[in-house]
């Protein structure tokens, strides 16, 4: 008899899945990422957390957490008795997957449950942490997502052995399944680095971790190569694309390793598989060792074994002081790693067994901390911090802060907590703007019209505003009317020259008004729609405006697009096709399939279109451009690789010319589906209802204040 085999993909333990579509057709524009996190995954749909969260007792929650760090389990015993350096090390892995390239990654959706971060090899043995803390997840529910635990615990655990922090910001809402939109690396096995160019410093857009299962860099050295000053460019590199300078890293690196110990008993060779391979029976756990007990003194996690400092459960300076006071040998710990041992250690310096023994052992560095020592610039902020310890532990919690909160995005997502109310410019601040009233708007509205300017200047613009926004990490957006500021205004794909005229407008008019610059940008988006359909667009305003001085030129050119489908332009070639770039760009404005299609097409019917391709209609905002893609009275060449003419069938008469970005509406079936939808004769009316919802939800993307 023939095994039995589920009819749906993906549900069954065989490993023959049949042939997919993915198989038959790899070069398929895949648009599954514009489907991420619908209702159907979500078991709590309807729970109003931003509410639910305010409710919060954060006292009685931290006082729970501090129960969970001092009561030792014996199925996965706590080091030292205390399981705060644990905790710490979870949310650092939660939230140090953050990257400012693409915006993706961080702590802010509580990803870390699910693969492939929780299987990770830097995440090893992580999958207890989650667990000690079920308790007091189960026991607050709804009131505290799991994305917010493992941010409060890592820093309950700071307080707790007496570190210095700035508190914790609560509001991140949970994810339900996967994100298989993140690109991790394009490495087929675990530690591969098949992603740099010529140097070592060429690191993969937008990738940030050296290796692949990486969060940051491989401690023992690039490649387990322990050369300190390799490791410095390594640290260096990776630290810098999580939005982390000089100071910040030594501060978090120093800070960080203040606390507990790495893990490396017995060659990894004992280590089972991680939590997503393992067998059903494992429930969910991991790294299943097979070496004597496999915990506590006999626990496998890194293959580094030992402590850092003599007292791993409590903040002092003693990290620094060692890496300083004593020259340093290159050794290999039981399972085979490189580390770093003292020479002629004091006893004094030695530290005691994580099981409460009397036993002493001698601490460690890893290749990755030698490499602070090493290296000129770190050096030079490692005795600056030896010398102030206050300015050291200040600046860890400076820094701390910023690693856990930094993809919330602006203030107004911080919804409860026990917080300092600072401001810092990586939030990107922006002035409180007021919502205008009718008539305002009313007089904010006829001055747009009676301006000059054409309708495709005032949707450009606004659409040029608002799309910086990055659901990823809530940056960009309208408000602050940053496309006024460096480095925004430069942007070519803004056409400088142009912009500057339409904004010397735009400034005159709020001056005279009252109104913000961002919302006069916005409300002449609305009015240009409003010319080019005869639909009215509602508009909500309460926008306020940013300074030069609130705006960080360099993380903010991190957000300028290389390519933009929605406006057909395009700097260069790049690696992939421009559709899939207008892909990801919509997902990270939070757009489904239906949402990016009436928005490509709209703005094609109104004459949006940089280079000049796709520009088929007369500038109104209809289905005509969905009609006229449609239509068979023209054969598609290829003129280069994102240009194609359209020739009359009949004539062979050159009668219009196309990007990539304009053509996959009509070849890709999914796409196709839905531009036929909104073709027929009877849709006009609902395309332009559509495009106009969509356009406000890309406008009012950045509205935290709305939710």
């Amino acid at each position: 008899m023939s095994e039995s085999k589920c009819p749906f993909h993906g549900a069954t333990t065989q490993s023959n899945l049949g042939t997919q579509n993915k198989d038959w057709w790899p070069n398929h524009l895949n648009l599954d990422i514009l489907r991420q996190h619908d209702t159907k995954s979500n078991p709590v749909q309807g729970v109003d957390y931003r509410k639910n969260v305010k409710s919060l007792d954060i006292d009685a929650v931290k006082k729970d957490i501090v129960d969970v760090m001092h009561e030792s389990k014996d199925w996965w015993p706590a080091d030292y008795g205390h399981y705060g350096p644990f905790f710490i090390r979870l949310t650092w892995h939660a939230a140090g997957t953050y990257r400012t390239g693409d915006g993706r990654g961080g702590a802010a959706t509580g990803a870390q449950r699910f693969a492939p971060l929780n299987s990770w090899p830097d995440n090893g043995n992580l999958d207890k942490a989650r667990r000690l803390l079920w308790p007091v997840k189960e026991k607050y529910g709804n009131n505290l997502s799991w994305a917010d635990l493992l941010v409060l615990a890592g820093n309950v655990a700071i307080e707790d052995m007496g570190g210095p922090n700035h508190g914790t910001a609560l509001g991140r809402e949970d994810i339900w399944h996967t994100e298989k939109d993140v690109y991790w690396g394009s490495e087929d096995e675990w530690l591969g680095d098949n992603r740099y160019g010529k140097t070592r410093q060429d690191l993969d857009n937008p990738l940030a971790a050296v290796q692949m299962g990486l969060i940051y860099v491989n401690p023992q050295g690039p490649n387990a190569n322990p050369d300190p000053s390799l490791s410095a460019q390594d640290i260096r590199e990776t630290f810098g694309r999580m939005a982390m300078n000089d100071e910040e890293t030594v501060a978090l690196t120093a800070g960080g390793h203040t606390f507990g110990k790495a893990h490396g008993a017995a060659s990894e060779d004992h280590k089972g598989e991680n939590p997503e391979s393992a067998e059903i029976h494992e429930q969910g756990f991991g790294w299943t060792s097979d070496y004597k007990s496999g915990k506590g003194v006999d626990a496998i996690t890194s293959g580094i074994e030992g402590p850092w400092t003599p007292n791993p459960i409590k903040w002092d300076m003693d990290y620094l002081r060692l890496l300083f006071k004593y020259d340093w040998e290159l050794k290999k710990s039981p399972a085979g790693a490189w580390q770093w041992h003292p020479k002629n250690c004091e006893e004094a310096d030695m530290v005691p067994q994580v099981d409460g023994s009397d036993q002493k052992v001698l601490p460690m560095m890893t290749t990755a901390d030698m490499a602070l020592k090493a290296d000129p610039a770190y050096r030079k902020v490692c005795e600056n911090f030896i010398e102030n310890p206050e300015e050291f532990g200040e600046t860890f919690a400076r820094a701390w802060f910023k690693l856990l909160h930094r993809d919330m995005g602006p203030k107004s997502n911080y919804i409860a907590g026990d917080f300092k109310n600072v401001d810092y410019i990586w939030q990107d601040p922006v002035h409180a703007g007021k919502k205008l009233s009718s008539n305002d708007e009313y007089n904010v509205r006829k001055a747009i019209k009676e301006c000059g300017l054409s309708h495709q200047q005032m949707v450009e613009t606004a659409w040029a505003s608002a799309s910086t926004f990055r659901g990823s990490d809530n940056r960009g957006g309208a408000n602050g009317a940053r496309i006024r500021l460096e480095p925004q205004r430069s942007w070519s794909i803004n056409k400088p020259l142009e912009l500057s005229k339409v904004l010397t407008t735009y400034e005159s008019i709020a001056s005279s008004t009252g109104a913000s610059v961002a919302d006069v940008i916005v409300l002449g988006g609305a009015v240009g729609i409003e010319l080019a359909s005869g639909v009215a667009v509602a508009v909500s305003t309460g926008r306020g405006d940013a300074t030069q001085a609130d705006t960080d030129v360099d993380s903010f050119n991190l957000l300028k697009p290389r390519a933009c489908g929605f406006r057909n332009y395009s700097e260069k070639e790049f690696a992939v096709a421009p559709e899939e770039i207008m892909l990801d760009k919509a997902q990270l404005l939070g757009l489904t399939p239906k949402e990016m299609t009436v928005l490509a097409g709209g703005m094609r019917a109104m004459g949006i279109s940089s280079s000049g391709d796709g520009v088929w209609t007369g500038g109104t905002l209809d289905n005509s451009w969905f009609k006229t893609l449609l239509s068979m009275d023209v054969k598609w060449e290829t003129t280069s690789y994102n240009t194609y003419t359209g020739r009359n069938r009949t004539t062979g008469e050159n009668v219009r010319t196309a990007s990539r970005t304009d053509l996959v509406f009509g070849s890709n079936s999914e796409l196709r589906a839905i531009i036929e939808v909104y073709a027929q004769n009877d849709n006009n009316d609902k395309f332009v209802q559509d495009f106009i919802s969509a356009w406000n939800k890309v406008m009012d993307a950045d509205r935290f204040d709305l939710r």
